[in-house]
């Protein structure tokens, strides 16, 4: 396996539109790393610099401690698995796997013993006798990721593989990278815009926006600590609940819920702010509890998810969404009509400014 690193890169088509802006990231041997975002954010424009299927503007692309910038994508040692799976369907699964193999000039018992050293690592032993057509989706998306495996490359590029397949699977298959992973010690960069699979499969999270990194992080990290309102609102499901707000010089106003007090005894600037809260930190005030670091939700429409109630409403003034999460069995009060007062956990809160930066939490 070998460390990648991106220093600078930048991609602009003739037409002058720039897809990615100067972006850098460090990936280390045997690393899982997710670049994650909406459409059209750049990331898998990132990844196909890295694969040398788009040209590199301008910027540095190194892959150990080679300089492979202007590198022909066939020497740059990587393998790459796409959205779709790209099998020969004339071939069965043996010879999907090892025809790079067998244009690289290899005998056949070589490519036969890494064919099915890899088929036995993806579980897929007895499949390959079989044609593509005869193959479940999932079966063919690891038919694909074999044929990247035999390869041996020095880093896996995957290009949200798993986007075509049914719910279900796609949880399946999200054990199955993990596995994988873990069995290959490999160096992997995997580009996906399901946060779902971002927070479980990476090592660490590049959350692209507008062609530009906003944050990298370990999952949690950037689940708890998000640098910015972009990257509270896009990991997290339900999404992070917003709140206008003004600091007073000890705690937080918010014309959403007039009657509201939060403590909050750290510098923050003047003029409007954002208080950022998870609807899993929202629970409920104690009975008979009184106090002005309080909210009041008039629940509309509740969930129940088995295990899980999410219950969306508003806030007193009628306008503010605000959503909660609570276990089932504790969301009784969580019903259609009521009117429930809520104490937020203000630890776990994310203050952002005007231009949607966090601001440093109360020590």
């Amino acid at each position: 396996m070998a460390s990648l690193a991106l220093r600078a890169l930048r991609k602009t088509y003739p037409n002058g539109t720039t897809a990615v802006h100067d972006i850098s990231l460090q990936v280390a041997d045997g690393e899982f790393v997710v670049l994650v975002g909406p459409s059209g954010c750049g990331k898998s424009t990132t990844l196909r610099m890295i694969a040398g299927l788009e040209e590199i503007t301008s910027g540095q692309l190194l892959i150990g401690d080679e300089d492979v910038t202007d590198r022909p994508p066939a020497q740059r040692g990587l393998a790459m698995v796409f959205q779709s799976y790209a099998l020969y369907p004339h071939m069965t699964v043996a010879q999907n796997m090892g025809f790079a193999l067998k244009l690289a000039g290899l005998d056949t018992l070589a490519v036969r013993a890494k064919v099915e050293h890899a088929a036995n690592v993806l579980q897929i032993g007895p499949l390959l006798a079989r044609t593509p057509r005869e193959l479940s989706g999932g079966q063919r998306q690891r038919v694909a990721i074999g044929r990247a495996i035999v390869r041996e490359p020095g880093v896996f590029l995957f290009d949200e593989p798993l986007s075509n397949l049914d719910a279900a699977l796609r949880g399946q298959m999200r054990l199955e990278m993990a596995r994988l992973h873990q069995a290959l010690g490999a160096t992997i960069v995997y580009v996906t815009h399901d946060q779902v699979e971002a927070m479980t499969l990476g090592s660490r999270i590049a959350v692209f926006n507008g062609g530009r990194i906003e944050q990298v992080g370990a999952p949690l990290a950037l689940y708890h600590r998000p640098a910015t309102r972009f990257v509270a609102e896009f990991l997290g499901s339900p999404t992070m609940n917003f709140l206008p707000v003004r600091h007073d010089g000890h705690a937080l106003l918010s014309s959403a819920a007039p009657d509201a007090l939060l403590p909050w005894p750290a510098p923050a600037p003047a003029g409007e702010l954002v208080l950022g809260l998870r609807p899993e930190h929202l629970p409920p005030a104690a009975d008979g509890a009184e106090g002005t670091a309080q909210l009041t939700l008039q629940v509309e429409h509740r969930e129940h998810l088995g295990d899980l109630v999410i219950a969306h409403g508003r806030l007193g003034d009628g306008r503010t969404p605000l959503t909660v999460k609570a276990l089932a069995a504790q969301a009784g009060h969580l019903l259609p009509g009521a009117r429930v007062r809520l104490r937020p956990d203000l630890q776990h809160a994310v203050l952002f400014d005007a231009q949607g930066r966090a601001l440093p939490r109360p020590a």
